[in-house]
């Protein structure tokens, strides 16, 4: 039987001591589900970090790894050049040890529940799950982007089922970087259909609602564009959900991109012979 790949977790510039601890719960969580496989988790970026991305990654070549399938948490801008530099680096300081790019768990279907969870959270809990209230909802879910057409699809399928059946008035995407909308021209659409709708129940809150799972820089650049829309347009009520954490449902959205990535370098060796 073939050893299967290493799984490597990556996060980005995050120096937040509570960052670090839902990356760690997260990676617990992964490994529960994932006895066989080595795994291990870091941040990567200019700023210190308690788990810095290439200490996991020679943790994981010092067991033994030879190939390792990273997942990133975020998609694409400055996540992906800082893990790029990464990974070039490690390949440099272990010989032969060779790495497989999976794809980030924003927009995974898996999501959904955890999701919803927040959307509650963000529009006061119980009240939320009111017909009347859901109606008057138009939920911002926003990614992190990806010059990757079928990355950022991923995102608007998360939204399309995050749409269906929770009566909500609508959800529309947005990108924090490399995709468009970005997130202003995504709140003020949001406004835009809620205001064409007539009537005393038309929608009139915003919920932005983050892809990306764990807390860090992303969504402390989402909350700031957040409140500067909500500041010049005093008129629109809007609120920013926190990101879901560590919580089962990214466990097992990472551990399916894994899975996804093995199969899909399978496939392409095989094609390849």
């Amino acid at each position: 039987m073939t050893t299967p790949p290493a799984l490597l977790i990556a996060g980005h510039g995050d120096r937040d001591d509570g960052g670090a601890q839902a990356l760690r719960a997260l990676l617990d969580a992964v490994a529960e589900r994932c006895p066989g496989i080595p795994a291990a988790a870091g941040f990567t970026g200019r700023a210190p970090s308690a788990l810095p991305l290439a200490e996991a990654v020679d943790g994981l070549a010092a067991r033994g790894a030879t190939e390792i399938v990273t997942v990133p948490l975020i998609s694409e801008g400055p996540a992906r050049r800082g893990l790029s530099a990464e990974l070039t680096a490690a390949t440099a300081r272990h010989a032969g040890l060779s790495f497989v790019r999976g794809q980030a768990p924003d927009g995974h279907p898996l999501l959904l529940g955890a999701w919803e969870r927040r959307l509650d959270e963000a529009l006061g809990g119980g009240g939320a799950r009111r017909p009347r209230d859901r109606a008057r909802t138009t939920v911002l879910l926003v990614g992190g982007g990806s010059g990757d057409p079928y990355a950022n699809a991923e995102v608007a399928r998360g939204a399309r089922l995050l749409w269906e059946g929770r009566g909500l008035a609508g959800v529309e995407t947005a990108f924090l970087s490399y995709a468009a909308p970005d997130v202003p021209t995504g709140l003020e659409r949001c406004r835009v259909l809620g205001a064409a709708v007539p009537g005393p129940d038309a929608p009139g809150r915003i919920v932005v609602l983050p892809c990306f799972p764990l807390p860090g820089d992303e969504q402390e650049r989402l909350r700031l564009q957040t409140e500067g829309w909500g500041a010049a347009h005093p008129e629109s009520e809007v609120a920013c959900a926190e990101p879901v954490g560590a919580v089962a449902e990214v466990a097992d959205a990472v551990v399916a991109r894994y899975r996804e990535a093995v199969r899909a370098e399978a496939e392409h060796r095989v094609a390849v012979h």
